[in-house]
């Protein structure tokens, strides 16, 4: 829908008391909406603190709150979450809730009972006013490439990866990258970067209602290599809960700022890994060749079809490959039904010395053959843009195979 940025999910969230009024909303956004989540309170006094947690694009406030009033509670939201659109659900009959909702903050109101046409009006008249308020933004979201490492244990060096492709995609293409450490269990890019994690994500979630450019830059970390970093709080010290809402945001303002956003995801697999998952314009899938990490593999692919993600949206690289009794590619490609892209060769002590001095490896041995491999990987990221793609390297392309599916 106008106004949201590329891939970016609608929030609706509706205050009322009735039932009714959730089932008309629901049945109005089911069909004319695009990509939404309908959220419903029905306690009008614990509204603003839910608009704080879910961040919606649009909130709708029945003017029948059982005693509450409308007004006061819009105005209370305009506080409280002053970037979302605030819509009035009024009687026909008692227009002067419609003008006391205006006063009060509202953009709009939209008659009861809802139809789809008139809130689809609604939305769009709203939404377009936060795309004009865009426009001296970077227009970047709509060509930026969200790139989410993932893996089905740890262990795999998804982490090196991550960090070693975003630093090759800066050096290649000269463009800003921003990577995030998405592993709130175990975080470790400070320490692999060797940066200072004073500043981290957890700074961003009380000022989510009012982010712009410049809370975000101060909030980024800065690495030698050029590349900014978002950092994961340490698992201990984080006073909010992350949820889906906040990564949701997160992302969308990182794709207006960055070409290139590079996310290394930890375990679970919750709600809010599925948030950077749905985001994602390419799953880069780290492994060992080993049986039980291949095991999780396949149920790490069972979920992500559970989910619907599209068969090539899913990129499986392999770490140490010729690792002295590991699968041979062959078998895992067989018991995965996934091509592997890249093979990444066995160099355990490099990557620790890379590790133990918070230096990537592309940047520090750019003649060894991982950091060859990694450039590979990047190139082949790429090349899905072509209009950013530099001179193409003769081994970089390889013919897929259909090899991701049920069978």
């Amino acid at each position: 829908m106008a106004g949201l940025v590329p891939g970016e999910t609608l929030r609706v969230l509706l205050v009322s008391i009735s039932e009714d009024a959730r089932d008309d909303v629901a049945a109005a956004l089911a069909d004319r909406a695009g990509d939404h989540r309908l959220y419903w309170i029905s306690q009008p006094d614990l509204a603003p603190v839910r608009a704080g947690d879910l961040l919606p694009h649009v909130v709708l406030v029945d003017d029948e709150l059982g005693g509450f009033h409308a007004s006061a509670l819009i105005s209370q939201l305009v506080a409280r979450v002053p970037q979302a659109a605030i819509l009035a659900l009024v009687n026909p009959s008692d227009i002067s809730s419609a003008r006391q909702a205006i006063l009060a903050g509202a953009r709009a109101f939209v008659i009861k009972p809802v139809s789809g046409e008139d809130l689809l009006v609604a939305l769009r008249q709203v939404l377009s006013g936060r795309a004009a308020a865009r426009e001296e933004e970077p227009a970047t979201a709509e060509a930026s490439r969200i790139i989410v490492f993932c893996a089905p244990k740890g262990g795999t060096g998804r982490s090196l990866l991550s960090i070693n492709t975003a630093v090759s995609l800066h050096q290649i293409t000269g463009q800003p990258v921003v990577l995030i450490d998405a592993d709130y269990a175990a975080p470790s890019l400070d320490v692999e970067l060797n940066l200072d994690a004073s500043r981290n994500i957890a700074d961003l979630l009380p000022k989510l209602a009012a982010l712009d450019a410049s809370l975000i830059s101060s909030t980024l970390a800065t690495h030698a290599s050029g590349i900014r970093v978002l950092l994961a709080p340490l698992p201990t010290g984080v006073s909010y809960s992350i949820s889906l809402p906040h990564i949701q945001q997160v992302l969308a303002w990182l794709k207006r700022l960055f070409p290139w956003v590079i996310v290394d995801l930890g375990l679970p697999l919750d709600e809010t890994a599925f948030a950077f998952l749905d985001g994602a314009d390419r799953i880069v899938m780290t492994l060992l060749p080993e049986m039980g990490g291949l095991r999780n593999a396949r149920l790490m692919l069972d979920q992500f079809q559970t989910h619907g993600y599209p068969e090539d949206k899913v990129w499986s690289v392999l770490n140490r490959a010729n690792m002295r009794g590991g699968v041979s590619v062959h078998d895992i490609e067989e018991r995965l039904r996934l091509q592997v892209r890249v093979q990444v060769p066995d160099d355990q002590p490099l990557a620790t010395h890379s590790i133990n001095r918070g230096v990537p490896i592309v940047s520090s041995h750019t003649g060894s053959a991982v950091a060859k491999t990694v450039e590979k990987l990047a190139r082949l990221l790429i090349a899905e843009r072509p209009a950013m793609a530099p001179a193409p390297v003769a081994d970089a392309a390889q013919p897929r195979r259909r090899l991701f599916g049920k069978g």
